[in-house]
């Protein structure tokens, strides 16, 4: 275990080499030091807490690996998405423990997959501004992974944070708590008694205090009954033996009819989208799971962050027909209104559209392939609006799985001779009579494949 004072000089000697900026003297306080290293960004209170909480907590991390790969399985950084010196305090402190673990310590079954992300992430990523040498960053394959990451529990996961919350508010509230409790002898008990107060002194005033501090009629021949108060104002304005009236109930609303959109592939939401990674599915020989950006807004349902951006997870059925490296980093056209389906325990939040020979009659359809991926045009980026010249139009929200709007249209998504892909009306026995013909485009030009003539995309 390291002292404090030796692991606060480790990081100020780290800070000198990598982010120099950050030092604006030679013994920066706390506070001088979460303000310098990121001056751009702003951290609310409860944030430099937390800050200063984790820079302790690097000073003897080596002892709490496993709270610290969970804390990171669903953040960014530390704090979620902001970049800290909280990050550089457990880089500096796990950087050199790392660069001698195994490749099991590393990705194995039990190993620290996530440390290791964000290790990598904070010595490559342009959000750090990190000035190191080759020679002094870890060394990380992204190819060699031992055992794939396991998909996170979403109901434990959920437990997790809120024990967090709970740990969190406790602290917080304890010590007020306790007071209230020496004090007034329980808040409760407290509040009632004052309530009570104040329902019989001489300061209620106007018509309601009138009436609950209104006296017993000794002149009715009955003793005081509880409710005699409430009920004489009740029955004060209604003469003796007359019929209480009841209120009027107003009819209900009919609610608006639903008026369907014409049968288009304006319906379908196709945007650019932008695979960060993709890597095998674990439990899926024929899968691949891939964190894909499509210009979701931070929030968004079916999402979360990832190296800074907001992606979704998305599975395709393109292992073995298309190189894991030729999928990353890749520009794709994604299908984003379709339900969110679970794929061998991974949620799938959106498609990849490719494109394979197109079927003919008689014959049968083993996607055994070749497959080529959809690419947009040059400068397109991820969230880029996707459409088929002469149907535009307004996507669905979410397009409903039993109308099988996707699967219909589908049957007209093709490529043409010059490799654009295109939607043939003519094609869709549901469009009788219609035989335009579209190309699919972003604002930056048209969407093709590579070399396959006349196929069906899907």
């Amino acid at each position: 275990m390291a002292s404090s004072a030796t692991a606060r000089s480790q990081l100020l000697d780290f800070l000198k080499q990598a982010k120099p900026s950050a030092l604006s003297t030679p013994e920066p306080k706390a506070s001088e030091l979460i303000n310098a290293t990121f001056p751009s960004v702003e951290y609310s209170e409860d944030e430099k807490t937390e800050i200063n909480q984790w820079i302790s907590k690097s000073y003897n991390i080596s002892g709490d690996l496993a709270m610290l790969n969970t804390h990171l399985s669903t953040r960014t950084t530390v704090l979620g998405s902001k970049p800290s010196i909280a990050d550089l305090a457990l880089y500096s402190r796990l950087a050199p423990i790392a660069s001698k673990w195994s490749a099991e310590e590393r990705t194995g079954e039990q190993g620290h997959h996530h440390i290791v992300r964000h290790l990598d992430f904070v010595q490559s990523a342009p959000l750090f501004e990190m000035d190191l040498k080759e020679a002094d960053k870890v060394k990380i394959d992204a190819e060699e992974v031992v055992s794939p990451i396991k998909p996170i529990d979403p109901k434990a996961e959920k437990e997790r944070k809120k024990k967090e919350k709970e740990a969190a508010a406790a602290a917080a509230g304890g010590s007020s708590v306790a007071e209230g409790s020496k004090e007034g002898g329980g808040g409760r008990k407290a509040k009632k008694e004052a309530k009570n107060a104040g329902n019989t002194t001489e300061e209620n005033k106007g018509p309601a205090a009138a009436v609950i501090n209104a006296p017993h009629n000794p002149m009715s021949g009955e003793p005081p009954k509880k409710g005699d108060a409430g009920d004489n104002a009740r029955n004060a304005s209604t003469p003796e033996g007359a019929p209480t009236k009841k209120k009027e109930k107003k009819p209900k609303a009919a609610p608006p009819p639903v008026v369907e959109k014409p049968l288009s592939p304006a319906l379908i939401d196709l945007r650019v989208a932008h695979i960060l990674k993709a890597e095998h599915h674990p439990d899926a020989e024929k899968l691949y799971v891939s964190r894909v950006a499509c210009g979701d807004a931070p929030g968004t349902e079916n999402t979360q962050e990832f190296e800074g951006q907001v992606v979704r997870t998305v599975c395709s059925g393109l292992n073995g027909l298309i190189p894991l490296a030729e999928m990353q980093g890749r520009r794709i056209i994604a299908v984003c209104n379709l339900k969110p389906v679970t794929m061998r325990g991974v949620k799938s939040a959106a498609m990849v559209l490719a494109a394979s020979p197109r079927v003919k009659e008689g014959e049968v359809d083993d996607h055994a392939g070749p497959v080529e991926l959809v690419s947009p045009p040059a400068g397109s980026k991820a969230g880029d609006r996707v459409y088929f010249e002469g149907f535009e139009g307004e996507p669905e929200g979410v397009l409903n799985p039993k109308k099988k709007i996707f699967e219909t249209l589908g049957v007209g998504f093709t490529t043409t001779q010059d490799l654009e892909v295109a939607f043939d009306a003519g094609l869709v026995k549901e469009l009788e009579g219609k035989t335009d013909v579209g190309k699919l485009m972003t604002k930056n030009g048209l969407c093709k494949v590579q070399t396959l003539k006349g196929a069906i995309v899907r």
